[in-house]
């Protein structure tokens, strides 16, 4: 399930032509998913009661690395006054990573209708509202 809504979000993003595509979504959706499954699995062998919820925490906070190497990228076009300039862009394709991180752990923790819904939403938001745009 978390490659299925993951490949969704991906497919939209790569039919945009950005550089976090399919792939890079279904990664990160299976990824997430195994974080989880791997601490269920755990925590059914040595229970503590907050294990599941530290490695979603880990997630949330992890997958922000890669979201913010999806904004930020050295300017290519930067002057030679400031050589240190950026240019931020990517702000959707990284919001759509940290919703396949989502989707990936909610369909790892068994919330399979909230997964498929998250993704129908996610897909409705990023091709609806860009046509409102």
């Amino acid at each position: 399930m978390a490659i299925a809504v993951g490949a969704s979000i991906g497919w939209e993003r790569q039919s945009e032509r950005k550089p976090a595509g399919l792939r890079t979504h279904m990664l990160v959706s299976l990824g997430s998913a195994m974080f989880v499954l791997s601490s269920l699995q755990v925590g059914a062998a040595y229970p503590a009661s907050d294990t599941v919820s530290r490695v979603i925490q880990g997630i949330a906070s992890g997958i922000g690395f890669l979201g913010a190497g999806e904004i930020v990228s050295k300017s290519a076009s930067s002057s030679a006054d400031d050589p240190t300039a950026i240019k931020i862009h990517g702000l959707t394709s990284a919001a759509a990573i940290w919703v396949s991180a989502s989707l990936g752990v909610a369909s790892a923790c068994g919330l399979w209708l909230i997964s498929m819904v998250g993704a129908l939403s996610t897909l409705i938001i990023l091709w609806g509202v860009k046509k409102i745009e």
